[in-house]
């Protein structure tokens, strides 16, 4: 059970080693300006291998609760689905339902812990298969395994490598399930943290802020939903930040140079390697900024 691209790493290791009976995944969406239904990731690759797909409305439908029932599944594996599932389907399963959860929990419970935990500064994340409970996020951890957060690391570049060891790490549980060793751990719920799903409003830069808490921001919310500023009346978004020398009222442009447009924040300076306005491509500041001129003490926000 899964639908975004951070759920096909786990679907292709459980296809390549477990008898998998049926994939469940989310509606097809419209996307695009042309707003054309596209199908979700997990859906391409079921397609691909042959194996029956279910796209419920509501996991909450008792006809997808029948369908559910008759596979008569041992165990469902579930990855980013995308939906609370109720306690109806999470007993189904004989032995359950095993997610993968991208964080170490109890830390970063919630849709988006992968940019959370680089917006907030971590130098490590990782990743947690948990057996699913009626909480969000709140059930017994099974393994984990930390995964180191690099500075030139975005959520898009991270997401890449935690669901890659989340698909290593299920297809180890799925093994011991099958011999009887999985050992359930409760988590400690008053070590837990949130991990609130992101809005565009999330990716807005707040110029009086340290320098090192907007780097930390403009990686978290790449690729979605995307760092931006204000120049002008015009949407500014924002990527590749560094943090370099430089002070100055916070929000105003000191200089453009080999790392980008450099802008003054509440302690020290961020310099944005790549800009974008309305309209036009994403490109490096110092090729936006020799078409439109962007000068020192230009205020930004």
């Amino acid at each position: 059970m899964g639908s975004p691209e951070f759920a096909v790493p786990t679907l292709r290791a459980v296809m390549a080693t477990t008898d998998l009976c049926a994939v469940v995944t989310q509606p097809d969406k419209p996307a695009g300006r042309g707003q054309k239904l596209l199908p979700p990731a997990v859906k391409a690759v079921a397609g691909e291998a042959g194996i029956p797909v279910l796209q419920p409305r509501s996991a909450r439908a008792p006809e997808f609760l029948d369908s559910l029932k008759a596979l008569q599944p041992d165990v469902a594996v579930v990855v980013a689905y995308g939906k609370i599932l109720p306690q109806a389907v999470l007993d189904v399963p004989m032995h359950g339902c095993l997610n993968v959860h991208a964080s170490l929990l109890p830390r970063y419970r919630g849709a988006a812990p992968i940019q959370w935990a680089i917006i907030r500064g971590e130098k490590e994340t990782g990743v947690t298969i948990m057996r699913l409970d009626a909480g969000m996020d709140t059930g017994p951890m099974l393994i984990s395994r930390v995964v180191p957060i690099a500075d030139e690391d975005t959520a898009g570049t991270l997401s890449e490598r935690l669901a890659k060891a989340g698909a290593e790490l299920m297809v180890v549980a799925l093994e011991r399930l099958q011999v009887g060793g999985l050992v359930e751990t409760p988590q400690d719920h008053a070590g837990a943290t949130l991990a609130p799903l992101l809005s565009k409003e999330h990716g807005r830069i707040d110029w009086t802020k340290p320098a090192v808490e907007l780097w930390n921001l403009v990686r978290g919310v790449d690729p979605w939903p995307g760092a931006y500023t204000l120049l002008g009346d015009e949407l500014l978004k924002a990527w590749g930040a560094k943090v370099v020398k430089g002070s100055g009222e916070p929000g105003t442009v000191i200089d453009v140079d080999r790392d980008g447009l450099v802008v003054a924040c509440g302690e020290g300076a961020l310099a944005l390697a790549e800009l974008q306005l309305p309209g036009r491509k994403r490109m490096p500041a110092r090729a936006l900024v020799a078409g439109r001129p962007i000068p020192p003490g230009t205020r930004l926000g």
